[in-house]
């Protein structure tokens, strides 16, 4: 079986697919040299447990950034409006414990 080589996520309400790879977000970069140079020593200094993380946040548009800012902006400011509370969550256990 093919490895998947992007992943899909939503960018203002629209699937989009970006690089899961380091090269396709080498590709993706190339025309942004500075970009592109933060890009690779910051995956070369990268621990592999944090790598998928780290590719994900460069592969992510530039509009997807625009949306999170905003969305962190408004959470910031105190607009809790369609957020769920851990508690309210099927088997949130605070103390770590099974569920029953």
């Amino acid at each position: 079986m093919a490895e998947k080589t992007t992943w899909t996520t939503l960018v203002d309400g629209r699937e989009v697919q970006i690089p899961a790879t380091i090269d396709g977000v080498r590709a993706t970069l190339a025309g942004e040299p500075e970009r592109l140079a933060e890009f690779e020593a910051e995956i070369g200094r990268t621990p592999a447990f944090q790598l998928a993380q780290t590719l994900a946040t460069w592969a992510l548009p530039a509009e997807a950034w625009s949306e999170i800012n905003a969305e962190m902006d408004r959470l910031a400011a105190g607009d809790f409006a369609g957020c769920t509370l851990m508690e309210d969550l099927e088997g949130y256990d605070p103390a770590g414990e099974e569920a029953a």
